[in-house]
């Protein structure tokens, strides 16, 4: 099989790679193409593969090739994995800035941060889709390009339901409940619901007896693991279910704007500085071999460590736990994934794809996040039980938000746009939606049309 990474250069590549070199199953996949505007960033990326690809020994490893030239990438694929950047880092930190001025947040996928980086990037990812179609139509497309529930419901409206999205954060949630459960993870059924970033653990079943209830009792338990110390106990108990990390930023809206108001630099700012040292080193002429591995893995291990600080900084809870530094593992749902379509091996996973007539609340088409049956025909949502209203309340606002950026992404429209940053539940007046806008447009060149 040929996989084609649209983000090519993008640091997360070497976690799709490496769980490739550990795939020795008959039908894996067997090329792999990079693509990417940047030809440093590609560079530095090809070396680093080049020495995960040594350090395995493996003797049949995936061949990488790289390309800026998205046709002859996508030429041949049979899968697609879509994780780009519009604007890059600098792009995020922009976005951080901007909403912090006005006193809200300005994280990437939540609230004005998500907003604007979705206006920039659903033009692109419905013209990444239409390529696709046009280039390769019988390819399954992957996507974790963020704000993932909304790329994704961008790009299947050309692509259908041969776009699946994924993220990792329900995964690490699963997985650290299950443990502290006593159960395998992958032994235990995640009764998970909600938006990408917006969802809540309901119920963890092991030999069909839901034991979420006996983690909620347990206090010392709940307080041991990373959602459980950002929410507190009461809070857990109160809902009655664990929420997805994201859902800090709504729940202790205040706290956390603060915070971040107060550090010394956005996550994004960080980002983009630790990863200009990365690449200027990696791609550096002359490294032995090895060498761009290891300045991979660490950078890669601060990022980790570093991870939503400031929510754990506003919580009070300190650094994060060595337990919890595992990565949720992306690149392992799309290794499964790409498994279960190509080998028509049915498996379980949790994925963003168009709800049907699983949750009343929303209509057909809307991109929801829950667990999913695949097989070689794609993914297809699981029934769930039906929201509290609590939840309701949050699904079906920031459902609209993202469906006023999609118009506002198709009509250029500067309404369209306000309403999309007035509507949702973290902007708390119209103006401050105007003047957030107005910043953004003149920060990106591609937003300029709609001051």
């Amino acid at each position: 099989m040929r996989l084609t990474i649209l983000g090519g250069g993008g640091f997360r590549v070497p976690l799709v790679y490496g769980a490739l070199l550990g795939d020795h199953a008959e039908g894996r996949v067997s090329h792999v193409t990079l693509y990417d505007e940047d030809p440093a960033r590609l560079a530095a990326m090809a070396c680093v593969l080049a020495d995960q690809a040594a350090a395995a020994g493996v003797p049949d490893a995936p061949a990488v090739t790289a390309t800026r030239d998205l046709d002859e990438a996508l030429r041949g694929a049979d899968f697609v994995f879509s994780a780009i950047r519009v604007g890059g880092l600098d792009g995020r930190a922009a976005d951080e800035r901007i909403a912090l001025a006005e006193g809200v947040l300005g994280q990437e996928t939540v609230g004005a941060g998500g907003i604007a980086y979705g206006l920039r990037t659903v033009p692109v990812a419905r013209e990444i889709a239409r390529r696709i179609a046009r280039t390769a139509p019988e390819a399954w497309v992957i996507n974790f390009t963020n704000p993932a529930g909304l790329v994704t419901e961008a790009m299947a409206e050309e692509l259908g339901a041969r776009v699946i999205g994924i993220c990792d954060s329900p995964v690490g949630l699963g997985r650290r409940i299950a443990r502290l459960l006593g159960a395998r993870p992958q032994e235990a059924w995640i009764d998970y619901v909600g938006l990408n970033h917006l969802g809540w653990v309901r119920g963890l079943r092991i030999g069909g007896r839901d034991e979420l209830p006996r983690l909620l009792a347990d206090t010392e338990a709940l307080e041991s693991f990373e959602e459980g110390r950002l929410f507190g106990a009461d809070w857990l108990r109160s809902l009655g279910a664990i929420p997805n990390e994201y859902l800090h930023y709504y729940y202790f809206n205040r706290d956390t704007v603060r915070t971040y108001q107060e550090a010394k630099q956005t996550r994004g700012a960080f980002l983009r500085d630790q990863q200009r040292g990365f690449y200027a080193e990696a791609g550096r002429a002359g490294l032995p071999a090895g060498a761009a591995l290891a300045a991979w893995d660490r950078t890669r291990a601060e990022r980790e460590a570093t991870y939503m600080a400031e929510n754990r900084e506003a919580a009070g809870v300190g650094e994060r736990d060595e337990s919890d530094l595992e990565s949720g593992g992306y690149e392992k749902v799309a290794l499964a994934l790409m498994r279960a379509i190509a080998r028509d091996e049915r498996a379980t996973l949790i994925l963003n794809v168009p709800n049907g007539s699983t949750l009343r609340v929303l209509d057909a088409e809307a991109v929801i996040e829950v667990p999913c049956l695949v097989d070689a025909n794609g993914a297809h949502p699981v029934g769930v039980g039906q929201l509290p209203l609590h939840a309701v309340g949050l699904v079906t606002a920031v459902k609209a938000v993202e469906r006023e950026v999609l118009a506002a992404a198709a009509s250029g429209s500067r309404a369209d746009a306000v309403k999309a940053f007035a509507l949702h539940p973290l902007v708390d007046s119209v103006g401050v939606a105007r003047r957030l806008l107005d910043g953004y447009a003149a920060a990106h060149p591609g937003l300029a049309h709609l001051r």
